[in-house]
C-alpha cells in the first residue's frame, strides 16, 4: 500500500463559488488530488485511465486533512481518501475508487 497526505487549501480554486457560505471541494477536484499524489509518488498516469468505480461518501472543506491510501494490481489501482476536520476529530472515509491504467 502507499499513502500521501496532504492539507486542502483554504483559499483553493475550486471554492470560489462551490459552495457560498458552505464551500465544499467538488469531486473532480479531490479526484485531482488523488492523481497528482499517484502521479508524484509512482509515475504511470501519464498515458491516461479510467475511472470505472468512484464513491464520494463524505464532503471534504477548506484546510481539511486528507489521507490518501492507494494498492496497485498491474493496470487498475484502487485508492481511499480519509478525511481529517480541519477542527479536529475522527478521520472519515471521503471517496474511494479504482483506476484502470492504460498500457
Amino acid at each position: 500500500m502507499s499513502r500521501a497526505r496532504l492539507t486542502v487549501a483554504v483559499d483553493h480554486p475550486a471554492f470560489a463559488g462551490h459552495f457560498p457560505g458552505q464551500p465544499l471541494l467538488p469531486g473532480v477536484a479531490l479526484l485531482a488530488e488523488v492523481m497528482e499524489a499517484v502521479q508524484a509518488i509512482e509515475g504511470g498516469l501519464d498515458a491516461g485511465c479510467a475511472v470505472p468505480v468512484l464513491k464520494f461518501l463524505h464532503p471534504v472543506r477548506p484546510g481539511d486533512h486528507l489521507r490518501i491510501d492507494w494498492t496497485r494490481q498491474q493496470q487498475r489501482l484502487r485508492f481511499e481518501v480519509w478525511c481529517r476536520a480541519a477542527a479536529g476529530g475522527d478521520e472519515v472515509l471521503a471517496a474511494s475508487g479504482q483506476l484502470e491504467l492504460r498500457a
